[in-house]
């Protein structure tokens, strides 16, 4: 991996994985560095030697969400001003494997029981970042294997979690 997206997931896991588990959602809007420096020139200090990075991008977490019942609500809710390039979630979930996943019940309720008592349920961390032009990254940490060499990382890791960030940025 190797492209500024990819970079920054892997940056925002790293980030994430300082703080610990269990913690709540964070949604960042992503914008050209270059452009929040033009904006915000004392940031300069905090962001550090990338701050003058061609083509870098910033996370920028938002930190009052709205009320929301679920992710995709919340996704569903937002709108992002033109010079936010792109956005990323971080997100904790119990994920079972694929064949298991067909047997999980469609209500939502019922499916969170099943999940927390499945016998094959792990515990994930995910970062999901989209960008405008359609470029996408993912990266999921196993709490099982809570180590910077076991994060798994892709373009479609997480498809579902990535198109509903992408409908956030649509116009």
């Amino acid at each position: 991996m190797s492209t500024r997206l990819d970079r920054l997931v892997l940056d925002l896991d790293r980030h994430a994985s300082m703080t610990g588990w269990d913690q709540p959602l964070h949604l960042f809007a992503l914008v050209e560095t270059a452009d929040l420096l033009r904006r915000e020139p004392q940031l300069v200090a905090q962001l550090g030697p990338t701050a003058d990075e061609p083509g870098g991008l910033t996370p920028v977490d938002q930190e009052e969400l709205p009320e929301h019942s679920s992710l995709d609500g919340l996704l569903a809710g937002i709108s992002w001003p033109p010079e936010v390039l792109g956005a990323a979630v971080v997100v904790e979930r119990l994920m079972v494997p694929p064949a298991a996943e067909r047997e999980m019940p469609p209500d939502e309720e019922q499916a969170l029981r099943w999940l927390a008592q499945h016998p094959q349920r792990e515990e994930v961390r995910l970062v999901v970042a989209v960008l405008r032009d359609g470029s996408r990254s993912a990266a999921i940490r196993l709490r099982a294997h809570d180590e910077e060499t076991s994060v798994l990382s892709g373009e479609n890791l997480v498809p579902a979690l990535a198109d509903a960030l992408s409908a956030s940025l649509a116009d």
